[in-house]
């Protein structure tokens, strides 16, 4: 006979606690995640946007070493081109190539005295006290990861209500403008004789943002939402209460 005082479903009742996933470690941390992810996201994403505009500000505060640990850090991540990237603290906040033809800036070859061929140089350079110090992500790396954030924390603040961008607007509105930029210009300025025809060309610093931010804005808007359903998707819940009914 059960002791006086004892429930005898006790025994049931602890294997129920232990199937359910909310009593078990992992359940707990699953369900942590699922309130929180997208804070990690978008607190990962200020943290990835912040160190690489972090390495001038070292550079200009004299603690090379430490903004020389971004640079690296960022490079397996990013062609760090000093001619595609955002210049801190300088007369310009971009030099372009003489190729693209942006009139009133001071071209790249012109502020560096550094051929434009040489992508190595390009790599290298870092910048100095009057040209400025580069950022260790390129203008379109820092508008797509912007931009990314930026729709996150606009899904945080619309409590996730937002519905997920169609793949074929992804396509159209992300994938389109920047393939269709960055594409052409690869092509153009690769010795290809069949492609001869085409004029070469090189992207201008406003493309580059306005091309990567409508990248990262709309990857944003396909992806966030997608994950917050799969997240919270509900419609496996009523069957399994059913079943717990049943038994």
């Amino acid at each position: 006979m059960p002791a006086p005082g004892k429930d005898v479903l006790q025994p049931s009742q602890r294997a129920e606690e232990r199937q359910n996933p909310e009593q078990s470690l992992s359940g707990k941390v699953g369900s942590w995640l699922k309130r929180h992810y997208l804070a990690l996201i978008n607190t990962a994403l200020a943290i990835y946007i912040i160190l690489p505009l972090m390495a001038p500000v070292l550079m200009k505060t004299g603690q090379t070493s430490a903004a020389d640990v971004i640079y690296r850090m960022y490079k397996p991540l990013c062609h760090q081109l000093a001619y595609r990237s955002f210049f801190l603290f300088g007369e310009q906040a971009v030099f372009p190539r003489e190729i693209t033809g942006i009139e009133g800036l001071k071209t790249y070859e012109q502020a560096t005295g550094l051929d434009s061929q040489d992508n190595l140089a390009a790599m290298a350079f870092r910048g100095n006290e009057q040209l400025g110090y580069k950022t260790a992500l390129c203008q379109r790396d820092v508008a797509i990861y912007t931009s990314l954030l930026l729709f996150g924390l606009v899904f945080a603040l619309t409590k996730r209500k937002l519905k997920p961008l169609p793949w074929f607007a992804w396509i159209i509105l992300a994938l389109g403008p920047m393939g269709l930029d960055g594409l052409s210009q690869l092509v153009s300025q690769m010795d290809i004789p069949a492609m001869s025809w085409f004029a070469m060309r090189e992207s201008t610093p406003f493309l580059r943002v306005l091309t990567g931010a409508m990248f990262g804005w709309f990857t944003a808007w396909f992806g966030l939402p997608s994950i917050d359903e799969m997240i919270n998707d509900t419609k496996m819940k009523p069957t399994a209460t059913s079943a717990s009914k049943e038994d």
